[in-house]
């Protein structure tokens, strides 16, 4: 429904309070709030998303969580709280004396949900993650490719327990870096995009057989690439396209009035599926990218 975090789902009578300072006559009210941790909202929030075209490959190493409602019970903790079928037996007893409104919530009206996780072992993936970090990453820009990662990261690491990411940085040069710089360190510089691209073709070369894993690559940048380099980076993504399940890129332009790069036009001829693009102009359009990119879950992803 329209609920959210911390919304009180059901209220209960109980002996007064009154107003600050006052000794209470009046009848006071039981709130049952859901409290809930990060770790299970952000469960909530990833639980339609997976891994696009995930594919069976010769090693199975891949774990992938889950968890299934196996049961509906009449006491349980707040988190497991099942909001619909607690209103449902709300109004059923409210009928049963002729009011069939949702009101007057009484403890028995309440209905928890039962729960146990579920593991499955998949094949191998990796996600290459590439961010441009050169002079032209504003504030802004800078924001924006980080926080997605952020998400990013956090999701693949709730759904798949051996996911593999590798994170590259680039202005004119790219390098793979640690997590730690990936998020927090600054460059500056020119940018020149497809070294990050060489380095992504080298890094799968040494490293991850297409035979043996699920590949993705996901680059954001404001786009404002070296013109001459713009061609380069199309065949570059073509070949990345032939090893990887998907490509993701995503593109940064402040404000709506920002028309989409140069780079960004040469990456509209591409018409093969598994390329992806986003453009982001604003804080909010952040998850809708994500949703964008890993949307097309897999039935091998989730139990």
């Amino acid at each position: 429904g329209k609920s959210k975090v911390g919304d009180v789902v059901a209220q209960e009578p109980r002996s007064g309070r009154g107003k600050k300072g006052d000794a209470g006559k009046e009848a006071g009210q039981d709130y049952y709030e859901a409290e809930i941790s990060m770790e299970e909202l952000a469960a909530m929030i990833f639980e339609d998303l997976g891994l696009p075209n995930l594919e069976q490959k010769r090693q199975q190493e891949l774990q992938t969580e889950s968890v299934r409602f196996t049961d509906v019970r009449k006491k349980g903790p707040m988190t497991n709280l099942d909001k619909k079928r607690t209103i449902m037996e709300n109004m059923k007893r409210n009928a049963a004396k002729g009011d069939a409104k949702f009101q007057d919530i009484k403890s028995e009206d309440l209905r928890f949900k039962v729960w146990e996780p579920t593991i499955k072992y998949q094949s191998n993936a990796v996600v290459i993650a590439m961010m441009d970090v050169s002079g032209s990453m504003g504030e802004f820009e800078k924001y924006i490719a980080r926080s997605f990662y952020f998400w990013m990261v956090r999701f693949l690491r709730t759904k798949y327990n051996n996911v593999q990411i590798v994170f590259v940085s680039h202005h004119t040069e790219a390098k793979e870096v640690t997590e730690e710089e990936f998020f927090h360190k600054g460059e500056s510089g020119g940018t020149q995009v497809s070294s990050a691209y060489e380095l992504a073709l080298e890094i799968i070369k040494q490293r991850y057989n297409p035979n043996d894993w699920n590949i993705y690559p996901f680059h954001f940048s404001d786009g404002d690439n070296l013109p001459w380099d713009n061609d380069r980076c199309v065949q570059l993504v073509t070949k990345l396209m032939e090893l990887c399940n998907i490509f993701g890129y995503g593109e940064i332009r402040e404000g709506h009035y920002r028309s989409p790069s140069t780079l960004m036009g040469a990456y509209n001829k591409i018409s093969d599926k598994k390329f992806i693009a986003v453009t982001i102009s604003d804080k909010k359009e952040v998850y809708p990218a994500l949703r964008k990119f890993f949307a097309q879950r897999d039935p091998l992803a989730i139990g």
